[in-house]
C-alpha cells in the first residue's frame, strides 16, 4: 500500500511508497495526517505508525495544466474499462475478447491519436466498425470522447483507500470522487 502525499496546500500530489513517506517525516519535510496504527516501523529509538496520508511542510509548485499523451491505461480508465459501443465492462468480455483503442476517425483516413478521437472498444465492436466512422458503421457511442480532467487522469489508475479518497474529495470535491468511482450521475 502507498501513502497519499498532499502539498502544503492540501492538494493531492501523488502516492509514494510508505518508506519514502517515513523518510520525509523523519527529515521533517512532511507531517503525518493519517496513520495505520496496526502497522508500525521500529528503529533503535523510534516507533512510527505507518503513514497513510502525509502533508508536505513546504509548498511544491505543480504546473496547473499539463497534457498527458493518450495511453491505453489512461484511455481505459477514462472510459471506466467499458466498451463505449456495446457497454460491456472488461470483466464481461468473452474468452478471446479484450479492450482496444478505437480511433473514431481512423488513422488511415487522417484521424489523429488525440483524446477527442479515441475511445475504448471491445475487439468485437472494433472489428465490426473497421475503418469507418461510428456514423458510417451505424454505431453509437455511449459517451463522447473528451480529454479527461487532471483528477481523473492522475487518480483513476491508482488504487486509493477510503481515507485517502476523503482527502482527494476535500480538495477536488464530490464530483471528482464520483468520476473516479465511475458514477456518471445518469
Amino acid at each position: 500500500m502507498g501513502c497519499l502525499t498532499l502539498n502544503a496546500s492540501y492538494e493531492p500530489l501523488t502516492i509514494v511508497p510508505v518508506r519514502r513517506a517515513l523518510r520525509l517525516i523523519i527529515d521533517r519535510k512532511a507531517e503525518a495526517l493519517e496513520v495505520d496504527e496496526s502497522h508500525s516501523f521500529h528503529s533503535e529509538q523510534l516507533v512510527i505508525p505507518a503513514p497513510v496520508v502525509i502533508r508536505l511542510i513546504s509548498f511544491v509548485h505543480v504546473p496547473r495544466r499539463f497534457r498527458r499523451h493518450v495511453t491505453n491505461t489512461f484511455l481505459f480508465a477514462r472510459d471506466h474499462y467499458t466498451c463505449q459501443y456495446c457497454g460491456r465492462h472488461r470483466r464481461r468480455l468473452g474468452h478471446r475478447e479484450f479492450l482496444t483503442r478505437d480511433h473514431l476517425l481512423p488513422i488511415c483516413r487522417g484521424g489523429k491519436n488525440t483524446w477527442a478521437n479515441v475511445t475504448t472498444a471491445c475487439t468485437s465492436c472494433n472489428h465490426r466498425k473497421g475503418n469507418r466512422t461510428p456514423e458510417e458503421a451505424h454505431m453509437r457511442l455511449l459517451h463522447p470522447a473528451t480529454e479527461p480532467n487532471h483528477v481523473e487522469l492522475v487518480w483513476a489508475v491508482r488504487k486509493i483507500t477510503p481515507v485517502q479518497a476523503k482527502y482527494i474529495g476535500m480538495f477536488y470535491g464530490d464530483a471528482a470522487l464520483k468520476a473516479l468511482r465511475g458514477d456518471s450521475g445518469d
